[in-house]
């Protein structure tokens, strides 16, 4: 049955509504960035850049780096995005755009998150990259699809609401795992730990400005959490979103950061720039070797 036109909105030329992307467009290796600017820092190294697309705040570059064609999206931030971004990813590989069926062969996505995070363990130094194991969802967006229980640990979950006294006005947190395949590739050179994604920057992360805080000492319930040696080791606003949709959908996804600030010892890494670009190289790296 051909899904609704209501809910597979196209754009006039008949490219997916957000992202403005024809099927054609997208590689079968996706890296994902929040900044929109990062898109051109990352194509910029490819060999060769095929189509350049920009609509609101997703931009798109698709080419060829080493021979592995290869595209870099801006998602902009926060799991709301996430759901738009996998979506119309899942969208362009797997369903067909024109008859609006599904395709009877299912097309399996590598995407990267390249990003920038804050650390909350004192021995996870800024400088360093973390590499995501769990998305620890903060945030309520998988509880609005049917996720089954292939893909959410509620054991862990439930461990994480004893542990931190869990306020019930919350929504309820959930672990996701990113795709062991990928974790593998991206190991070396990173630290690999949980990463707790807010719903928000300032009061979801623990941040005061002029505002309190319901939980002034959830981040440090956060920090002292384990789990059969997983720990939380960083703060960001995409993973979980990202990890659950990936696999809903059947993707392989992971998330690997730059550490920026530490909440721990309230350090800052002085130069984000450089940092992110020699991130940007190692996934390059590992992604075309």
């Amino acid at each position: 049955m051909p899904i609704k036109n209501a809910d597979l909105l196209k754009c006039e030329d008949g490219s997916i509504y957000h992202l403005a992307l024809q099927p054609e467009q997208l590689a079968d290796n996706v890296i994902i960035v929040g900044d929109p600017d990062r898109v051109g820092l990352i194509s910029n190294l490819f060999d060769s850049v095929e189509c350049r697309i920009s609509n609101r705040e997703f931009n798109t570059h698709t080419g060829v780096l080493n021979g592995k064609r290869i595209t870099v999206l801006s998602t902009g931030i926060g799991p709301d995005n996430i759901d738009i971004v996998m979506n119309e990813l899942d969208a362009l590989a797997n369903i067909d755009l024109s008859s609006r069926e599904v395709k009877p062969d299912h097309k399996t996505l590598n995407v990267i998150r390249v990003g920038t995070s804050g650390s909350i363990q004192a021995d996870v130094p800024v400088g360093s990259f973390a590499l995501s194991s769990h998305g620890l969802g903060l945030d309520n967006l998988l509880h609005y699809y049917d996720s089954g229980s292939n893909t959410l640990d509620l054991e862990m979950s439930a461990a994480f609401m004893k542990h931190t006294g869990w306020n019930e006005n919350l929504s309820k947190p959930y672990f996701v795992k990113g795709s062991e395949e990928l974790i593998r590739k991206f190991e070396q050179g990173t630290i690999k730990g949980i990463t707790a994604t807010a719903p928000g920057f300032y009061g979801p992360q623990g941040r005061i400005l002029r505002l309190g805080l319901a939980d002034p000492e959830l981040n440090e319930k956060i920090r002292s959490f384990r789990y059969q040696n997983e720990r939380v080791i960083n703060f960001e606003m995409e993973t979980s979103a990202l990890y659950g949709l990936g696999s809903l959908l059947g993707h392989r996804v992971v998330t690997v950061c730059a550490l920026i600030a530490n909440r721990a010892t309230n350090e800052t890494w002085p130069d984000h720039k450089a940092l992110i670009g020699k991130l940007i190289d190692l996934v390059l790296e590992r992604l075309t070797n």
